[in-house]
């Protein structure tokens, strides 16, 4: 399995912390390439790191801006990424294990936090109970403009 991450300028500083750390841990990261600067922009990485995902069954995204709204907005404007803004281990569990995010999306905090929601995140199974998998059911039909006549 795959990590992706990426961040825009905001999240450059936590992105090389995670990956340090991770690495050093054995866990493979692969960071986006795009170039930073302090003019970057937030939806180019997120793009980034969703279509590495998409493209690689069976891989998830990492994201980071300075709070991880914009990234989240910006990463499930892609069909077939489902991304949550996490900030707590239990986040990270429920957006897999409930919801089957592919991705997270995270920002403003402590490496050591993030590093064990990174981990949580990963280690967390997709769903299985019938609720879980009939709520993302519904959310695929909104995704596909087949639930509500728009």
């Amino acid at each position: 399995m795959n990590l992706y991450i990426g961040s825009d300028h905001k999240g450059y500083p936590l992105e090389k912390e995670i990956v340090r750390i991770l690495k050093k841990e054995g866990i493979d990261t692969i960071e986006s390439t795009i170039p930073h600067s302090p003019e970057d922009d937030y939806p180019d990485f997120a793009l980034d790191v969703a279509k590495h995902v998409l493209n690689d069954k069976g891989s998830l995204g990492i994201i980071l801006c300075g709070n991880g709204i914009g990234v989240s907005i910006a990463s499930n404007k892609v069909k077939g990424i489902y991304c949550a803004r996490v900030s707590s281990v239990e986040d990270a569990h429920h957006a897999k294990a409930h919801n089957g995010c592919n991705m997270i999306a995270m920002g403003g905090l402590d490496i050591n936090l993030a590093v064990e929601i990174i981990k949580t995140f990963i280690q967390t199974e997709n769903p299985t109970e019938e609720r879980h998998l009939r709520r993302i059911a519904k959310v695929h039909k909104i995704e596909d403009e087949t639930y509500y006549e728009l």
